[in-house]
């Protein structure tokens, strides 16, 4: 039982450093910053769960605001009014619905994984635009329209991320029997 906490505690605290680690991890795509955040917030709900997945994104989270440069444009609690930051907050969030859809059963193939990344993608975007769409236009006074919210924060940023989706379901497929199974040597 003690061995399997520390397990936990030692792949929480890995997929924390995975999470921050993709934030500096930059493809250089016209307009809209391309990072590896969500590929690792992705494989935390799948391959830890639900809640000890959201869990590490949270501790992600906690360390960003409490002044720690681990956001892909630094950290500190002023970054709440960053209009990125729904993104951050659906990536907790995301990995909790990810994880949900991919630990409902004992084995999930391909499809399922997939179809539990997209799922968690949807809820990163659901996030991510409703929280830019607010602070924009009532926190920023810098308004912004559906269309041009459409385009710039879903149109020209979701192809990326959809190919992390198929990479996430191909690692995980890989990587979830020896998670579950605890055969993980620390």
């Amino acid at each position: 039982m003690r061995i399997e906490k520390t397990k936990d505690i030692i792949l929480g605290a890995m997929f924390v450093s995975l999470i921050a680690v993709g934030a500096f991890i930059k493809i250089p795509v016209p307009v809209v910053p391309f990072t590896l955040q969500f590929l690792f917030t992705m494989l935390a709900g799948l391959l830890l769960g639900p809640q000890k997945g959201a869990a590490a994104v949270g501790v992600y989270i906690l360390l960003g605001l409490a002044g720690l440069p681990i956001f892909a444009q630094g950290g500190g609690i002023g970054y709440i009014f960053q209009p990125s930051f729904g993104y951050i907050i659906g990536f907790g969030a995301g990995a909790y619905v990810t994880g949900h859809l991919a630990w409902r059963v004992d084995r999930p193939g391909y499809g399922a994984l997939l179809a539990a990344n997209f799922a968690g993608l949807a809820v990163v975007y659901i996030f991510g635009m409703v929280y830019y769409y607010a602070m924009s236009n009532l926190y920023l006074q810098n308004p912004i329209g559906p269309w041009p919210l459409f385009l710039y924060c879903f149109l020209l940023a979701v192809p990326g991320d959809m190919v992390l989706c198929v990479v996430g379901a191909v690692l995980a497929k890989r990587l979830l029997p020896l998670v579950k199974e605890r055969r993980i040597v620390c």
